[in-house]
């Protein structure tokens, strides 16, 4: 052996089994990166190109400022950013593990006479040598995996992503990945190396470090039954750990926060309305649209739904509850089917009751903002009637920036405005195709429309596709980090058990019942889990509402944060989720071991 370095690739065959958490984290984060830059390169790509068709020639300036510019570039930053730190905890916390589960191969090295600088310097390069293995392999999957996701956009979503290229290989996913993989793992080996060169001589005989600090005090058992409580305080005895399981369990929680964000972000960049049309028939003249024609269209190959709206502007009106607000509404008619889909879009305030507003009622909705003084219940007199308020919109559809700025919209059923107005004509016309309508179809419609009325075929500006994909890609994303959290998790509490072997040992040898080991090992993880928990919580929930405020609030006034209950309800069960996963493991080792073999474990 010329140098102690040559004992790197022999000691990551001989513990290749504790190391093969640090490698699947290192894998995961390379995959992460790669997989988000390169789905990045390839939309923009596919924008490049159809910017380039549709202008005949392409500017950096159109490129950002397109939707799909403006969503890939911060989606993309913020992911990398998440990526990093979570790699950095994860790869950090499975090293921690595996040095600690070495402390006499380290303590053996000192003896032989090797420096506590050498021993920093060993960790750090045979950390550096897993990424040999797991750099290539997360790069490959990175690759697969984006091949996969432009096939599933191009052939199965179709529409905006028909240009996506298929087999596309980004320069930029590739070194970022590379970068992230090294970074990362130099970034995580800083800590283990440290706590690797701490180890005396001493620990190559006795197993332990030498380094842990006298128990002062014993565990509390006046709460609780002595094998909960003992498992309590191993929890809080060992400070470092502590702080290790509970950012584990804290940063998957963040992360969750964070990604929840993203989805909100994707919504309101590219909002989804069932009600959303296909052909847009206008007046310029007010409601000038005659009735028979939306019946006419309703009977033509490749429709699927016709429903119009009615308008009538500042029409003067009352309000009994409030003499400040405008002396004058607008007044607009939607049909039942666009009634309907205010509420299966989830544009309606909490308490609004869109049952009362069908028909020929005395019930209208009105639009809202943050700032509007009316509510549900409020009345307003209009053509000598009194109409009451039976629902709010979260915004208004009808302005700029959805905001109402004082002025309020109310909206009625058709029979309502027809015996208010007198109008029966529409002043716009929507139209939806069914998925076989071809050109022919549209063109049809247009012969029927005629000149009189403006004709938009709007079937190019559909985005379910785009939606749908960073939808898919934002899931997916958080499924592999929480499935990696979990394994990370069960590992680092799986090395913690292995730590305390003996201590089990010489427990189960002194009357303790393997059922009483379970139930210490459980009060443990929960006890990381309750502290992440409520960490993650604490650092989620301000980030949460600060990337909020960044990415949404920013840039659509009217939307406002609100408290992420079902988030935060997901994110107990996938504690509680974890917390079990990572008992059972560690738990069936131990009541499957003799006790001499435990309290000889080495």
């Amino acid at each position: 052996m010329n140098s102690y370095l040559s004992l790197i690739p022999i000691s990551a065959k001989v513990h290749r089994r504790q190391n093969r958490m640090t490698l699947l984290c290192i894998i995961f984060a390379v995959f992460m990166v790669t997989t988000v830059f390169s789905m990045a390169e390839m939309g923009i790509r596919m924008e490049e190109t159809r910017l380039v068709g549709k202008h005949g020639n392409l500017s950096m300036g159109d490129l950002l400022g397109s939707s799909m510019g403006q969503t890939l570039l911060p989606v993309a930053v913020i992911l990398f950013l998440l990526i990093l730190i979570a790699g950095v905890l994860m790869i950090s916390g499975s090293m921690n593990s595996s040095v600690a589960q070495r402390i006499k191969f380290f303590g053996m090295m000192r003896c032989i006479g090797m420096s506590k600088q050498q021993i920093v310097h060993f960790v750090r390069l045979e950390a550096l040598n897993w990424c040999k293995t797991a750099v290539p392999i997360g790069l490959a999957l990175g690759i697969v995996t984006t091949w996969g996701l432009c096939a599933i956009l191009r052939f199965l979503v179709g529409e905006e992503f028909s240009e996506i290229p298929l087999f596309g290989v980004s320069i930029v996913g590739i070194v970022c990945g590379i970068l992230v993989g090294v970074i990362t793992v130099l970034f995580a080996a800083n800590a283990p190396a440290k706590r690797a060169s701490k180890v005396s001589p001493a620990a190559a005989v006795s197993g332990n470090t030498g380094s842990e600090k006298t128990i002062r005090y014993a565990a509390h058992i006046r709460w609780g039954k002595i094998e909960m409580m003992l498992g309590i305080h191993h929890a809080a005895s060992n400070k470092k750990n502590l702080i290790l399981m509970t950012s584990s369990f804290a940063l998957s929680i963040i992360l969750f926060f964070s990604f929840s964000v993203m989805i909100d972000f994707v919504d309101y960049l590219m909002p989804q309305s069932v009600a959303t049309s296909d052909i847009d028939i206008a007046s310029d003249h007010g409601n000038t649209i005659p009735c028979h024609l939306v019946a006419a269209i309703q009977g033509m190959d490749g429709v699927k739904e016709v429903y119009g709206r009615r308008s009538a502007l500042n029409l003067p009106a009352s309000f009994h509850t409030d003499e400040s607000l405008s002396n004058t509404v607008d007044f607009i008619s939607y049909d039942d089917f666009d009634l309907q889909c205010l509420k299966k879009d989830g544009n309606l305030k909490k308490g609004s009751d869109l049952s009362k507003v069908f028909g020929n009622s005395r019930f209208v909705l009105a639009t809202s903002d943050a700032h509007s003084t009316w509510k549900i219940g409020d009345t307003v007199r209009l053509g000598g009637e009194k109409l009451t308020i039976a629902g709010l919109l979260k915004n208004d559809p009808f302005s700029g920036d959805g905001l109402t700025n004082g002025k309020i919209t109310l909206i009625s059923s058709g029979d309502t405005f027809v015996r208010l107005t007198g109008e029966e004509n529409y002043s716009l016309v929507m139209v939806q195709m069914t998925g076989k309508a071809g050109d022919e179809d549209v063109q049809a419609i247009q012969i029927a429309v005629g000149q009189n009325f403006s004709f938009r075929d709007k079937r190019d500006e559909r985005t379910t596709g785009t939606h749908m994909a960073f939808v898919f890609c934002v899931y997916a994303f958080l499924a592999v980090i929480a499935l990696v959290s979990v394994l990370n998790i069960v590992n680092s509490i799986s090395m913690s058990v292995s730590a305390r072997m003996k201590q089990y040992g010489a427990m189960r040898a002194v009357g303790m019942e393997k059922r009483q080991v379970t139930k210490m090992i459980a009060a443990e993880a929960f006890t990381y889990a309750v502290s992440g928990c409520t960490i993650g919580c604490m650092a989620g929930l301000p980030l949460s509402k600060l990337l909020y405020n960044f990415l949404i609030a920013g840039r659509f006034p009217y939307a406002v944060w609100h408290f992420p209950t079902g988030s935060l309800a997901v994110i107990l069960v996938f504690v509680l989720f974890a917390a079990i996963v990572a008992v059972h493991m560690p738990a069936k080792r131990i009541r499957n071991m003799a006790i001499t073999e435990t309290i000889n474990e080495l």
